[in-house]
């Protein structure tokens, strides 16, 4: 949700002082890198060796199931159909490594849309290839960016997102370019694109002034709704509208124009082609969806109603079979995952299966459905379980693969904890150490997840920034999931607005209490952490108590102020703050932890990537050159080349091993 800064604002002693200790730093990580760390290492092993899904797909039979699977070779991953004795689907000769992704099923069930670069590295073309098996035919012939097939009801058209001469795949998480030379924005416009399967022939459709995030084509194929806005892309998707536009091209209509505090996502057509149903809801994070499922006239001019009034949950994604009278929804749910069924006819829902992990199909949500709604197949993972594809009808699927059986958890047991916050009912996962002696008292750990629109629920570790793999080094982890998180309905989720650090630090804290209550948890010995909003959380956390003796702020935001002219996809922020920083910098002050600083007695580590377009480094060099200067324990690293997600595994570890010994040095 952030971007790029435009350049540090200190002097240029003070710039090449930290030139030189940046450059002392990587030069001390490499060291650390090559030195063996035997506690963590088992652990980091088994992340390495876990194989990871991206995506699973149902034919609208039901009788078969593709997936994409990610390979050892960074930025590679490959599709397969079946389970045990999968067929690979490829565009090249399915030896050489190449990115083959985004599945989408003909509608007769026997053919496969996918995305390739085995032609030509990092350039997606567009293939079809037959279910069963057989040489793959190349459809598109573009130079830029293309997302997300979708075959025409009839199967003889594919429509895609295209982002032509787009000369790299890269989000708001990679690394932004560095600053230099006169600053402008190059606006590279996402379009919506359709291809003649008969033809190979390739036509944008939609105007070039307009930005298209996602797209659905209407029951009859002459028409499309999409969500869209004018101007840069990772900047205007909080004020995105929907539009319904014809399939042959020509101008947007206007449908549906959403408040200030409410983002949509995922507009998908009605049944009989008479209004569009979409998910809308307080979002921080292009792609991390939650809200309530509404429904809209697709003529326009109508007003949106909610089909999920009031849910205590949050919905994550939609679909409604083509066959089916109901629409499925996934939901983040309590900590956990759900999935519902509603009739939009009666409004009648009912609860189809709930658990305590991560469930998703693509993007991170959702389960894929069969036509008729009675076959699906969804990637389940969580805490004791490595992910696998699953299918089946839905709340009763079977596993498809068996690549991750032999994985085992080296991090301790987690349970459920829900305590009572300012009238709210508030849930976290309390990780134990491993191996647990419950007549001793252990340390613990407090980590706050990103977003804040998101939530932390059971999922099997990724590589790097991770406090889950602190259990096996000892101590308890607190992993809220306070106000402002999804999965206890909207009302929850909106209830830190114009309140960043406010009442989600207290629901934290009543945490802290419940565990210590609850488990062998020496209240001395408590650290925090976080990355992203929870780096900002950590930050201003050690300027509002000193309860906690250590801390780790990842990728944070010490100045809302000043963050505010750092960023260029400030859009995001006024539906938390109500108003830009220039019309009411007090709300930015009253979040900001640098305005407390003086208050900082906990030791804090600080880290984050030096190409940061969310959270600018300067944030981060802002806060620890306080805590310097006010002579509190500090150290800060910045990583070369690295954006908001670390994709270097020597960095991911390097990240890992610091926060590990940070704690150790200042709780143990």
């Amino acid at each position: 949700m952030y971007d790029r800064p435009p350049g540090l604002s200190i002097s240029q002693k003070e710039s090449k002082l930290l030139k030189i200790r940046f450059y002392i730093l990587v030069l001390a990580a490499s060291a650390a890198w090559s030195q063996p760390i035997t506690p963590v290492e088992p652990a980091l092993a088994e992340i390495a060796a876990t194989r990871w899904f991206q995506q699973s797909a149902i034919s609208p039979d039901g009788s078969h199931v593709a997936y994409v699977e990610a390979l050892t070779a960074p930025g590679k991953s490959a599709i397969y159909v079946g389970g045990s004795a999968p067929i690979r689907i490829s565009a090249g000769d399915g030896k050489a490594a190449c990115d083959e992704e985004s599945v989408a099923w003909s509608p007769d069930s026997k053919q496969l849309a996918f995305l390739s670069d085995c032609a030509k590295a990092d350039q997606f073309e567009v293939y079809i290839a037959p279910a069963a098996g057989g040489a793959a035919r190349q459809i598109t012939h573009l130079t830029g960016l293309l997302q997300n097939p979708h075959w025409s009801p009839d199967g003889k058209r594919i429509a895609m997102l295209f982002t032509e001469n787009l000369p790299h795949r890269a989000g708001p998480l990679d690394p932004v370019p560095p600053d230099s030379g006169v600053m402008e924005s190059k606006i590279y416009e996402q379009r919506l694109a359709v291809a003649d399967v008969a033809t190979a022939s390739t036509h944008q459709i939609s105007p070039a002034n307009m930005y298209i995030y996602e797209f659905d084509w209407s029951p009859d194929g002459r028409s499309f709704a999409v969500s869209a806005a004018q101007g840069m892309g990772d900047n205007n998707w909080w004020i995105a509208q929907i539009y319904t536009m014809s399939a042959a091209g020509g101008d947007l209509k206007p449908v549906y124009k959403p408040g200030v505090q409410q983002q949509i996502a995922e507009p998908q057509w009605s049944h009989d082609g008479k209004s569009i149903l979409f998910i809308g809801g307080i979002m921080s994070d292009e792609g991390s969806t939650g809200g309530e499922l509404y429904q809209v006239p697709a003529a326009g001019g109508g007003e949106a109603r909610s089909l999920t009034p009031g849910i205590n949950s949050s919905v994550a994604d939609f679909s409604w079979p083509k066959d089916s009278k109901y629409v499925y929804f996934s939901e983040h749910y309590d900590g956990g995952s759900a999935v519902s069924q509603i009739d939009p006819a009666s409004g009648q829902t009912e609860r189809m299966w709930q658990g305590d992990e991560t469930i998703f199909t693509m993007d991170g949500g959702g389960v894929a459905l069969s036509a008729d709604g009675k076959k699906s197949t969804v990637v389940r993972s969580s805490w004791d379980k490595a992910p696998e594809v699953w299918a089946g009808p839905v709340g009763s699927w079977s596993k498809l693969t068996h690549a991750n059986e032999a994985r085992l958890p080296l991090w301790g047991e987690a349970k459920s904890l829900h305590w009572n916050s300012d009238g709210f009912r508030v849930q976290g996962w309390l990780i134990y150490p491993k191996p647990y002696d419950p007549s001793r008292k252990y340390p613990m750990v407090v980590s706050i997840h990103g977003g804040p629109a998101s939530s932390m629920k059971p999922a099997w570790p990724r590589p790097g920034f991770n406090a889950t793999l602190l259990s096996q080094q000892g101590y308890f982890v607190l992993l809220p999931n306070p106000r402002g998180s999804y999965g206890q309905g909207e009302k929850f989720t909106m209830a830190n607005v114009k309140d960043f650090g406010g009442g989600d630090l207290r629901d934290v804290l009543a945490g802290v209490d419940e565990a210590v209550r609850t488990a062998s948890i020496d209240s001395n010995r408590v650290g925090v952490t976080g990355w992203s909003y929870g780096g900002f959380m950590t930050m201003w956390t050690v300027t509002q108590t000193n309860r906690f003796r250590a801390a780790v702020a990842g990728a944070g935001i010490a100045n809302w102020q000043s963050y505010y002219g750092e960023n260029s996809i400030d859009q995001w922020m006024l539906p938390y703050f109500g108003a830009t920083v220039y019309d009411d910098p007090a709300v930015y002050a009253k979040s900001s932890a640098i305005d407390y600083i003086k208050n900082v007695k906990t030791p804090t580590l600080v880290v984050v990537g030096d190409r940061d377009g969310e959270c600018p480094a300067p944030q981060s060099y802002e806060f620890w050159h306080a805590l310097r200067d006010l002579g509190v324990k500090t150290e800060m690293v910045i990583y070369p080349n690295e954006g908001h997600r670390f994709h270097t595994a020597a960095h991911q570890k390097d990240v890992l091993v610091r926060m590990i010994a940070w704690f150790n040095e200042n709780l143990k």
